[in-house]
Parts: C-alpha cells; structure tokens; sequence
C-alpha cells in the first residue's frame, strides 16, 4: 500500500472536544433551570453538533420552533470554550510527528463549520500544521459525500488511493469509501450505539492512536520493502 497522506475526522478521532461541547450544552440548561447531564450521556452525541446535542440536552428536533434560538445560544457558548478542555487524543501527537518523520502528510476533513474548525485548529496548534483543513461547509456537500475528502485530496495533491481516512461515525466511513480512500474505524471516538462499528464496512477498526501508528508504520514498511526488491 502506498500511502501519501493521512486524513482525520476531528471532533472524536483527531481531538477530543466533548469536554467543551457538553460544557456548552451543559451552561445552557442551567440557564434553563436544567441540572448537567453527565458526560458518558453527551460523549456517544458529541460528533454529531447542535443537532445531536440539542436531541439529548433539551429533546429538541429542528423542526421544534425553539430549535434555532438553543442552536444559536449552543454555539455562542461553545465558541467562548471552543479550546479550554479540548485535547488531541493520547497518542496523536505522536503519530502525527512519526508521520513527518515519513514524509507524510496529514489533514482535516471534519463537517464542523469553518469558523468553528479554525478556531479550534489554531488553539490546539498542532505540529506537524495540517496539510489541509477542510470544514463543513468548505464545499458545497458535507459527509458522507465524498467531496470534502477528495476536495482534501486535491489540496494536498493526492490520490484518493492512497488517502487513509479516519472516523468516528458511519458517515466518515460512507464518505471514505465513495472517494476510493482506505476507510478505518476509530474505536476510541463518540462512537454512537447503533449500529456497531464492526458493521461499518471499515477496512480495519482500531482501538486507540498508538494501534494506528501501528497500522500505518507496518504498511509503510510494507511498502518500502516492495519497492526495495522491484
């Protein structure tokens, strides 16, 4: 397998944000007179943004008329914590530097909005920086439509084949596959209780960044002793 770039979903897989997304949740039920709910209840929602936090916090659909108003009222409390707990996820930093080491590069590929996204991304400053960052909104379709990650891609002049993608929800892996990309499953994400993840259609489920520095440290081995014998 020749591999050019490694491409992470954020919210779940890259970073663990649910400390700052259930804080926000949690600030606006007490302006409600609501008592916090407790972060094993908003963990398995957190990847899926207002929408799933909202369903869990207040038992909100969009549709609900007060929808908009605790959506807007979510993010401006988010956005003032968007990085005051958030962290990469054990082992990340390390996986991101042995990559470098590799000659290859790594990127976002996240359905968070861009002036969420970038925010964040500059809190966390990560080094190795980001080859490519690209939010929910950065084109016209979000996951799991394959175009944000072949808009990746495209970016960081790859081809979709050897484009690992990484996720914490159906959607990542939906998107992976219709974009000809290696789909794997990250274990360690806000993994949402149906379906299980082993019925994904992941190529590979992977307990934790440390097996996934696994993973690909032996493919590319792999792949170095081909060409050294072609």
């Amino acid at each position: 397998m020749s591999i050019c770039a490694l491409l992470l979903d954020l919210d779940g897989t890259l970073a663990d944000t649910a400390p700052d997304l259930g804080g926000a949740l949690n600030e606006i039920r007490a302006q409600r007179g609501y008592p916090a709910l407790a972060a094993e209840v908003i963990r398995p929602v957190a990847s899926n943004g207002a929408r799933g936090l909202l369903k869990v916090g207040f038992d909100l659909a969009p549709e609900h008329p007060d929808y908009e108003d605790l959506r807007e009222a979510l993010l401006a409390a988010y956005i003032q914590r968007i990085a005051q707990k958030t962290r990469l996820f054990d082992g990340m930093a390390k996986l991101l530097k042995q990559l470098q080491d590799r000659d290859v590069v790594w990127g976002v590929v996240t359905n968070k909005p861009a002036w969420l996204t970038d925010p964040l991304m500059e809190a966390l400053a990560v080094n190795p920086a980001a080859a490519c960052i690209v939010s929910g909104d950065t084109v016209s379709r979000s996951k799991p439509h394959p175009e944000p990650l072949l808009h990746a891609a495209t970016i960081i002049g790859c081809q979709p084949q050897e484009c690992i993608y990484v996720g914490d929800a159906p959607r990542d892996i939906q998107a992976a596959q219709a974009a000809g990309m290696v789909p794997l499953a990250a274990a360690w994400g806000y993994l949402p209780p149906a379906p299980p993840i082993e019925g994904w259609g992941a190529m590979e489920v992977i307990p934790d960044p440390a097996a996934l520095s696994d993973w690909l440290l032996a493919r590319l081995a792999d792949h170095d002793k081909t060409m050294s014998a072609s």
